[in-house]
């Protein structure tokens, strides 16, 4: 195993600040262009806590690069009809730029018609059909965030992927198959050879020692161990999980897909948990409402 020192730190943070100052640069342009800042709309349905911990953090994050922002927090007994009727009302609001409706929502209500429902125009999360498919076909667009922030991250730090492959562990569609795409494609980052593995795969660690660059986001704590990596890999690891330890004042302590201790001394590239890829998640929302606005 390599030294605990060798490896190099995906730092979401430090990238974040980078690009987040490009963005109120811009943003400021905007401002002064048109006389009025771009402005994002949150919807927010319930009291799941983690989602208002992140939706608070987009809030927080606009307010850094001179955006505008409104919350709009409607009780868990919301109904299909009322949300839909809601996301009518902001699809023809010119005072907005861009909106999203946190996911996830409470069981009565039918995600995927809440997301065909946002029209393409606003859909600053990237997750409509119309995005997903101008993604596939390369054409300008807004791509979903954690995916699109998974690649200036390794932009920013310059880490080579042209003909490398590249193993995707999950395959929802807010972050695996869009992942895949996005590493596959004729750019740069890209240009990767890409597998796209799941829990149904069979010989996963067989697949996943053969990468040069793993994205792991496949939901589970701390499922992708040091023996299922190739010493010098670039290890991404987009998960995010409470596991509850006594020893922490907080009673918790924040973890991964992957179990960091013993996979990032193998690494040449390692995104922490927390502090990786969830800062680059909102700087990508704060990139798509820009690209609203400018448009």
């Amino acid at each position: 195993m390599s030294d605990v020192a060798t490896y190099r730190l995906l730092d979401g943070k430090q990238c974040s600040e980078a690009v987040r100052a490009e963005i109120a640069s811009k943003a400021a342009a905007v401002t002064a262009q048109r006389g009025r800042a771009p402005h994002l709309a949150a919807v927010l349905v319930g009291n799941d806590g983690a989602s208002r911990t992140y939706v608070e953090s987009k809030v927080k994050a606009c307010a850094s690069v001179g955006f505008r922002s409104s919350l709009i927090e409607l009780p868990a007994s919301t109904t299909e009809a009322e949300l839909l009727d809601l996301i009518a009302k902001l699809n023809g609001d010119r005072d907005l730029d861009g909106f999203i409706v946190q996911l996830p929502l409470p069981k009565h209500i039918n995600e995927e018609k809440v997301t065909l429902a946002i029209d393409p125009s606003q859909d600053v999360d990237g997750f409509h059909p119309e995005s997903l498919g101008r993604m596939v076909l390369g054409l300008p667009g807004f791509l979903p965030a954690t995916p699109a922030g998974i690649v200036e991250l390794l932009r920013h730090y310059g880490v080579p992927t042209a003909g490398k492959h590249c193993v995707v562990v999950g395959r929802s569609n807010i972050v695996g198959t869009p992942m895949s795409i996005l590493m596959s494609r004729n750019t740069e980052p890209g240009n990767c050879t890409v597998t796209l593995t799941h829990s149904r795969t069979k010989d996963l660690t067989s697949i996943t020692r053969q990468a040069d660059i793993l994205i792991v986001a496949i939901g589970k704590p701390e499922f992708i161990t040091a023996d299922m990596v190739k010493e010098g890999a670039v290890v991404v690891d987009v998960g995010i999980h409470r596991i509850t330890d006594p020893t922490k004042k907080r009673g918790f302590r924040l973890v991964g897909d992957v179990k960091a201790q013993e996979v990032a001394p193998k690494s040449s590239w390692f995104s922490p948990v927390p502090g990786g890829v969830g800062p680059m998640t909102i700087t990508s929302l704060l990139l798509n409402t820009l690209k609203a606005a400018q448009r």
